[in-house]
């Protein structure tokens, strides 16, 4: 299934795309896709529901998920991205945090914050988290997992890099978390490290990259996250990017207002985003 939510900012109304491109009305089975929806059974009413009404006309397209209440990133996860970092390899995943009010609509404006001078974006693999999770072993991940979705994991690099601290200032920006169209839950996407992922800036393909090139999984992922905190219904993971930002092209390569961002992964949909400037 195909979950969205779609209206005005702040006003969405829960949707499933139908297999044949329609918009159907889930409010009748829920007020929002959020935690709630996650942990109450939600998926299994809509897989069970019939006769929903439609949804006509031009829609904005919001976070498919709800008010999460994490936004957990692992960084340095693909070999080729920490290869034009300049960074090692790292021996575990290397986590950090956004704000949740980061989470905008897939194509919503992405704002370059004051005084930016290297706004850069990010393809990632999302996971939207269904059930309460701790101590997991990789082999019990995959029972927590709703489903996943598309993030563009946007950062601005001085501030993550070069003005002290840990890395969480250069990536709450707001607007730095465009996610959706939707969330494809897990039983319809099948084997997450088969995707491919694309991203282009003003039409040029700026990072091709495949899920299976990951340095760590996203079971494995799931797992390790779940030794240090709890994990949420609702609760958002990226998962890492690979090669092609703008920190490994050069400073010409950093989004400016005005520059138009579309983002692609196998299965999820795509994404596009206008740059502007706060």
């Amino acid at each position: 299934m195909k979950l969205l939510r779609v209206g005005p900012t702040g006003a969405e109304r829960p949707a499933l795309l139908a297999d044949d491109g329609r918009l159907l009305d889930l409010s009748g089975l829920t007020s929002d896709i959020d935690g709630a929806f996650l942990a109450g059974g939600g998926l299994d009413r809509v897989r069970a529901a019939h006769a929903l009404p439609e949804i006509t006309g031009p829609v904005r397209y919001g976070p498919p998920v709800a008010r999460p209440r994490k936004v957990v990133c692992v960084g340095l996860n693909y070999r080729d991205h920490a290869a034009e970092s300049g960074a090692e390899i790292p021996d575990e995943p290397v986590v950090f945090m956004k704000a949740t009010n980061t989470v905008i609509g897939p194509d919503d404006e992405v704002l370059v914050p004051r005084r930016s001078r290297k706004t850069d974006y990010e393809v990632e693999l999302a996971v939207v988290i269904g059930a309460t999770a701790r101590y997991l072993e990789p082999d019990q991940a995959a029972g927590v997992i709703a489903g996943y979705a598309i993030s563009n994991d946007v950062s601005e690099r001085e501030f993550q890099l070069e003005r002290g601290g840990t890395w969480d200032k250069g990536k709450s920006c707001e607007t730095f978390n465009p996610l959706g169209p939707w969330f494809v839950t897990a039983d319809e996407v099948g084997d997450p490290q088969d995707l491919g992922l694309r991203l282009w800036v003003d039409g040029e393909l700026r990072q091709d990259g495949h899920t299976k090139n990951m340095i760590f999984g996203v079971y494995e992922i799931v797992a390790y996250l779940s030794q240090f905190m709890v994990l949420e219904p609702g609760d958002v993971i990226n998962t890492g990017t690979p090669a092609g930002v703008a920190l490994g092209l050069g400073d010409s390569a950093y989004l400016r207002a005005g520059m138009t961002v579309e983002v692609e992964i196998d299965r999820l949909g795509r994404q596009r985003q206008t740059v502007g400037q706060a």
